[in-house]
């Protein structure tokens, strides 16, 4: 058998012999032929050359006289030549207990010989007792953790563990399990990533963007997780994991804790809940709203009976039909102008009173809060002064004391978590206040029904806000602005025209298997503005398009439209001198483009004051 064929059954175990972490030595006669990377670190001799060396030059030359008849032994009879105790060459002094493996290699002139540090009785004793007090350590820790070595054994388990996950150390201890408690498949928990040194990107894959590294613990890992398994809700932990490393800084295992933020959590949603409110109280005044058109809606639909019993009446009355006619007409314009005025004056009113209700309590939120926010931060920088005077404290007891208590309420995260909290609340708050405005912007309570200089942009801005809960369900706005002058006009008129188009829009994609998109675009030539609002929805036959301005004229289902709005905005664009024109494809989207004059004729606003 050549030399090579002897040493193949050496070199295939050599890869997983290195992952078992066993300082092991490989020697062809007396040459080291291989040696784990343990061996090595347990020799100090990680960065100097080994292999080739004569296993004698390895150890103190005081040991040579018990090492040379040791290794001819354990080439003769190699099941009974025992171990050896050795001093190291290097270093610091160091002993090491070298034991002969089995003659299974396949060659004659080749042994394994493994290595492991020499503790005399009384460092044992000491080291038995650490090992003692760290298990305790361990498992009076009220935080759940436990401790894996490098193969991803389960080595502890504390109480807590057993506590809050509701498994026994006795389950786990020796076993790959520890992932059951959490999944539902094998997972690699945070102290599995760092023992096998998971790449970050893998390692996002599995937990997302809470993986994080410990700002703490060097070379540390932490992530956040539902596990809806854990307690009679599930919950939510923290998870913490850190190395376990040797004396040589070799990666041995790794250490997990566990800490519940579910009551964090917990208030997280409520604050969602109380933004919830908030909603369904605009929702409410909507509700309302409808109900005061649907009074309005029956109270005409009321007249129009009566019109057409007084019409069948006199047709029979030839000599005054024409003139009767004329009436009708007359008064159907007058009709339809009133109730436009009655329905802006009932949506002014409602928002206006939406946004009084609302405004002043939200104002006094607002004002305590910058009040709170000055206050916390004066606590925080006399926090800050108090632990800047801690090295001055005589008293080592009290030093102490307040050391344990900084680091038991750690007071780093509290501060940093304070400032986070404000900055959420603030932003919360403000997002309130623009709600407000908006409804005040709509209904323009805050301003007279003269014609006025208005920004287009800003009114449909506004109207998009406000009827927001009809659109986000169903589709995307896109907004593609051009540069537009201010525009005379009644702008609580205009806002009228913009919801009527943008609900419109919005119903037409409703039952659609995608999103939808609403495009709001804008231009101006010399003397007129232009405002277009384009939908993906299900477009309109020609026959439709030439009868949506009319009257009562409606394509939605009973009880859910009035066929009033388009001819209502239709009313108010006349009103401005301006023209309101539709396209639509069956099947692909509609687009309405509204073209206003930039300014009114003098004899217009002139008797709007007048009036």
């Amino acid at each position: 058998m050549s030399s090579a064929q002897e040493q193949r059954p050496i070199t295939l175990s050599h890869a997983w012999l290195d992952r078992l972490g066993i300082g092991i030595l490989v020697v062809h006669g007396q040459t080291v032929i291989r040696a784990t990377t343990a061996a090595m670190s347990l020799l100090d001799r990680k960065d100097a050359p080994t292999i080739g060396r004569d296993v004698l030059q390895l150890f103190a030359s005081a040991d040579e006289d018990k090492l040379r008849p040791w290794l001819k032994a354990i080439y003769t009879n190699s099941d009974h030549a025992g171990s050896l105790v050795v001093a190291s060459d290097v270093g610091s002094p160091r002993h090491f207990r070298l034991t002969a493996g089995p003659n299974d290699s396949g060659s004659e002139s080749t042994r394994i010989i493994t290595i492991e540090e020499h503790i005399p009785g009384g460092a044992a004793a000491n080291a038995a007792e650490l090992r003692r007090t760290f298990k305790e350590l361990l498992d009076g820790n009220p935080l759940p953790t436990f401790v894996l070595n490098r193969e991803h054994v389960v080595l502890h388990w504390n109480r807590a563990c057993e506590v809050v996950l509701g498994v026994t150390a006795l389950e786990m201890v020796g076993t790959r399990d520890h992932w059951k408690p959490f999944y539902d498949t094998p997972t690699p928990a945070l102290g599995d990533l760092i023992i096998d040194g998971t790449h970050a990107t893998e390692a996002q894959d599995l937990y997302g963007e809470t993986l994080r590294p410990s700002p703490i613990i060097s070379d540390g890992l932490e992530a956040s997780c539902f596990f809806p398994g854990l307690g009679e809700k599930g919950r939510w932990l923290l998870m913490t994991a850190a190395p376990i490393r040797n004396a040589h800084g070799v990666v041995m295992g790794s250490i997990e804790t566990l800490v519940d933020i579910t009551e964090i959590k917990d208030a997280e949603a409520s604050l969602r809940l109380a933004q919830q409110g908030l909603e369904d109280l605009v929702k409410k005044r909507t509700a309302e709203l409808e109900s005061a058109k649907g009074a309005l809606e029956r109270d005409i639909a009321r007249r129009e009976q009566a019109e057409r019993a007084l019409l069948d009446r006199f047709v029979e009355m030839t000599n005054l039909n024409i003139k009767l006619s004329e009436a009708n007409e007359q008064i159907q314009s007058a009709q339809n102008q009133l109730l436009q005025n009655e329905k802006l004056a009932s949506i002014g009113q409602l928002a206006a009173g939406v946004a009084h209700e609302i405004n002043n309590p939200i104002g006094y939120v607002f004002s305590n809060f910058s009040t709170l926010e000055h206050y916390v931060s004066d606590l925080l920088s006399l926090i800050e002064t108090y632990h800047a005077a801690e090295p001055h404290i005589a008293d080592e007891a009290q030093l102490q004391t307040v050391t344990a208590l900084r680091e038991r309420l750690d007071l780093d995260f509290l501060k940093e978590d304070t400032r986070s909290l404000m900055s959420e609340s603030r932003e919360g708050i403000e997002r309130v206040r623009k709600i407000v405005q908006d409804l005040k912007d709509f209904s323009h309570v805050d301003s007279d029904a003269s014609w006025q200089w208005a920004d287009l942009h800003k009114g449909i801005d506004s109207t998009l806000n406000i009827v927001s809960n009809e659109i986000k369900y169903h589709a995307d706005v896109v907004k593609e602005y051009g540069q537009i002058p201010k525009v005379q006009c009644l702008p609580s008129q205009l806002n009228q025209v913009f919801m009527n188009l943008l609900v419109n829009a919005a119903h037409a994609m409703e039952g659609r298997a995608s999103r939808g998109a609403i495009t709001v675009s804008s231009g101006y030539d010399d003397n007129d503005v232009w405002i277009a609002i384009s939908d993906t929805g299900c477009g309109m036959s020609e026959e439709t398009c030439s009868k949506i301005f009319d009257p009562f004229y409606t394509t939605k289902p009973i009880g859910k439209g009035t066929g009033l709005g388009l001819s209502l905005s239709y009313g108010i664009v006349q009103k401005h001198h301006g023209t309101i024109e539709v396209t639509s494809v069956p099947g692909e989207g509609t687009r309405f483009c509204v073209k206003l004059p930039i300014r009114q004729a003098e004899e217009v606003t002139a008797n709007a004051q007048h009036a």
